[in-house]
């Protein structure tokens, strides 16, 4: 076996951990992770992981922890890949794209942008025109409970596509796709499939993200009391989910009807799944699995509904597709950010009309 790949993975947050796990596991890889939080109790006592693909760990590191990007000079060797996996909050003020910049090699690492929503891709495409970037769309239910602290509930598994970028050639992004789905499925832990159709995948999660997440972030409550606390909270689901299905299908990407029930499905009525907008504002023990932007709204932090809320809204905006629901939940999102003092995001509606 030749020397190890060179991956720098940015957010060791409950995907993030599981990502750099799947990686090494693979004995190909050697992760540095970058942390902001919780750096300080990872690099003393490192990881407490209970994973159902993985097992418990206790005291578990990648091969290097690290509080700032690294710096690659001329003549040193690159990252093979970066793996972003931190929130998309384009309000937080610097780009990742320009976070990462001091590490990126033209023409040679690829990157791996495992982030939730639409148009996620278009700042690293124009911040990185000469390098690959990948779409990984996770089904991973792994939250970070308190600093350090991971529990990894249901099976990790991964789609890997690439986005399309004119000035690569199409033979070198899938070369590179699926190279990292076999590195990412070496150890037979966890499930990595190439998926050629990248935006297709991603409108399909949206019908999810878009709806349960963000109403799961406005009322704070996990999607099995959502969906039990009565036939309107029901109905504006349906509405919901009904409208990104409408603007997905005008954007070219056909799905069912049936779709919205077996997505809703996923989480039966009994469970107490909170989605990541929930989850990073709520970080308490036990071992329930939480919401994305709820999380982040009883924390006063950012929450991360542009790319998952407002995007398809401007799109739905721009095929002049009707979204009555979708803007509602967008406009609480933008209240919300506005209660918690963060800054609007500027970087979205620069590049998209409203």
């Amino acid at each position: 076996m030749g020397p190890h790949l060179k991956v720098l993975l940015v957010g060791g947050g409950g995907i993030g951990v599981i990502a750099a796990l799947s990686l090494e596991a693979s004995a190909q890889v050697k992760v540095t992770i970058v942390l902001r939080s919780n750096y300080n109790t990872v690099v003393e006592k490192g990881y407490d992981i209970t994973s159902c693909d993985h097992g418990r760990l206790r005291g578990w590191r990648p091969a290097q922890v690290t509080n700032h990007v690294p710096v690659v000079s001329t003549g040193e060797t690159p990252f093979d890949y970066i793996v972003i996996t931190a929130k998309n909050v384009p309000s937080d003020g610097v780009s990742m794209a320009d976070t990462i910049s001091p590490a990126v090699t033209p023409e040679i690492t690829t990157l791996v942008l495992i982030q939730n929503g639409l148009n996620v891709e278009v700042p690293y495409l124009a911040r990185f025109p000469q390098n690959v970037i990948l779409s990984g769309v996770s089904y991973a239910g792994s939250q970070e409970l308190q600093y350090g602290t991971i529990f990894h509930g249901s099976h990790d598994s991964l789609e890997i596509g690439a986005f399309r970028n004119c000035n690569t050639q199409k033979s070198r992004e899938i070369a590179a796709a699926k190279h990292f789905v076999s590195l990412y499925a070496a150890s037979g832990k966890a499930s990595c499939q190439f998926a050629p159709h990248v935006q297709h995948d991603r409108w399909r999660k949206l019908v999810y993200n878009a709806t349960i997440n963000p109403l799961c972030a406005i009322t704070a409550l996990d999607t099995g009391s959502l969906r039990r606390a009565g036939p309107f909270v029901s109905k504006l689901l349906e509405d919901g989910m009904a409208e990104i299905i409408a603007v997905a299908a005008a954007a070219g990407h056909i799905f069912p009807k049936a779709l919205s029930q077996e997505l809703l499905d996923l989480d039966p009525m009994e469970d107490r799944f909170e989605p990541s907008m929930l989850q990073d504002a709520k970080k308490v023990g036990g071992h329930t699995l939480r919401l994305g932007a709820a999380i982040n709204v009883t924390k006063g932090n950012s929450i991360e509904y542009e790319y998952l809320v407002g995007e398809p809204l401007r799109e739905g905006i721009r095929l002049n597709i009707s979204m009555p629901t979708i803007s509602v939940l967008y406009a609480l999102c933008e209240a919300i950010q506005f209660k918690n003092g963060a800054k609007s995001s500027k970087i979205v509606r620069q590049r998209l009309p409203r």
